[in-house]
């Protein structure tokens, strides 16, 4: 792993590790200014320093492989469009160790399915209970045959919230995989960060 991502990912795990930065060199017995050196993208470490730092923070820092990564970050992003959460999970876990760009934009992706998800279940209760609802009010009013003055326009407008979800999706993940490949920052609009 090459700068700036190896001080980035070393930062991540040692946070992750309730680590500081001087609990950090002490187990690697390097200084703690050689810690804030590497995290800040400073210096590249030596290949000793990288295995203790591997073995202390319990990641294999010498995995990454960077020749494929805007493919598979390219995959991870049109992924979201079908809003199926096991394909971004599944390139997700599978490359999440040999590259941080895709480790952390991985992260992204899925927090985005995951609220994806949950609204698109919601909607769904709402396509579904809805008219059963207004039916159940409104009983002596709305016949099977007759319908009432809610009932066409909520069986008209209640797939809406279904096809705006899908075009939000299908225009997030175009968007993302476009800022991917440009090396421009990644955002999911509306994404709740269930993943960090």
């Amino acid at each position: 792993m090459n700068q700036p991502d190896l001080g980035l990912k070393v930062t991540e795990m040692r946070q992750q590790k309730g680590l500081t930065q001087e609990q950090l060199a002490e187990r690697c017995e390097v200084s703690p200014r050689t810690i804030q050196r590497i995290e800040s993208g400073e210096v590249d470490p030596r290949a000793y320093t990288i295995h203790c730092l591997g073995e202390v923070l319990e990641f294999d820092f010498g995995e990454e492989n960077t020749s494929n990564e805007n493919l598979w970050l390219a995959a991870l992003h049109i992924s979201s469009i079908f809003v199926i959460l096991i394909i971004p999970l599944l390139l997700w876990s599978w490359k999440k160790n040999q590259s941080y760009k895709i480790d952390k934009q991985g992260r992204q992706v899925l927090n985005f399915q995951i609220t994806m998800t949950l609204l698109l279940f919601a909607a769904a209760f709402l396509l579904i209970a809805g008219p059963v609802l207004i039916v159940a009010a409104d009983a002596a009013k709305i016949t099977a045959l007759e319908g009432g003055p809610l009932f066409l326009p909520l069986m008209v407008c209640a797939p809406l919230p279904l096809v705006l979800i899908g075009f939000f999706c299908f225009y997030q993940g175009i968007a993302n995989t476009i800022r991917s490949l440009s090396d421009r920052p990644i955002h999911y609009s509306l994404s709740i960060p269930f993943v960090k």
